[in-house]
């Protein structure tokens, strides 16, 4: 892959949540443990040099505080993100309808969403040249703030499956 075509998608499982009783799921916030973990997502970012131009994030409350944590931590890279409905609780199929409508001038484009969508979407994008490892942690488990690197040539209105490189899985733990 040529470099100056590479187009990053990075998948995000928000951080852990709360299950307060009476609380309707949309509205479930994180919990303690989430909001430690959710910041080092963001700090993974800077550190590997993979800040997102774009990102869209399910209106949920607990992927809304994540993103908040992960946009603190890339600071004044952090771009503006956009609520988007259609990731609640949103299948592969559907995640990948509201990617499939992402404008070509972004390069990195972050989803924060759920299970078991996020990981039904890495590995239906994930080509066979993916890295193994990454690909096999992706597949195997997919816990709360994991994140998901890949990286593709073709433009976000083309991508279909099996056509995103894994590169990277990451579970930031404190």
């Amino acid at each position: 892959m040529s470099d100056h075509h590479i187009k990053r998608l990075v998948i995000m499982r928000h951080a852990k949540a709360d299950w307060p009783m009476g609380v309707p799921d949309h509205e479930r916030p994180l919990e303690e443990r989430g909001h430690r973990e959710a910041p080092l997502a963001g700090k993974w970012l800077l550190k590997h040099g993979v800040v997102p131009d774009f990102i869209l994030c399910s209106s949920a409350l607990r992927t809304r505080q994540t993103c908040t944590w992960v946009c603190d931590e890339l600071g004044d890279k952090a771009p503006t993100p956009k609520l988007e409905d259609g990731l609640y609780s949103a299948s592969a199929n559907r995640m990948l309808t509201v990617i499939n409508h992402v404008p070509d001038t972004v390069t990195t484009l972050m989803v924060i969403s759920h299970m078991p969508g996020v990981q039904d979407l890495a590995m239906h994008l994930a080509s066979r040249d993916s890295d193994h490892d990454a690909y096999m942690d992706a597949a195997n488990r997919y816990p709360t703030s994991a994140l998901t690197v890949m990286e593709t040539e073709k433009s976000w209105a083309e991508l279909d499956g099996q056509d995103a490189r894994l590169t990277h899985f990451k579970v930031p733990r404190p």
